[in-house]
């Protein structure tokens, strides 16, 4: 399964399962909002990371 976080210059986000959930907490880091029809924008140098779950041991 793969996560996805939002990376600024200054803050890195927490990982989540979907990309809905990381763009929906993306304001708390600064890293873009919503708009007014719930689409992402991100601001300008934000980087989405994506990285496959790590499996349990």
């Amino acid at each position: 399964m793969t996560q996805y976080r939002f990376v600024t210059k200054e803050r890195k986000g927490k990982w989540y399962d979907r990309l809905a959930q990381a763009q929906a907490y993306a304001q708390r880091i600064g890293a873009g909002f919503l708009d007014a029809k719930g689409r992402f924008v991100a601001y300008r140098g934000t980087i989405l990371e994506m990285r496959q779950k790590p499996t349990a041991a």
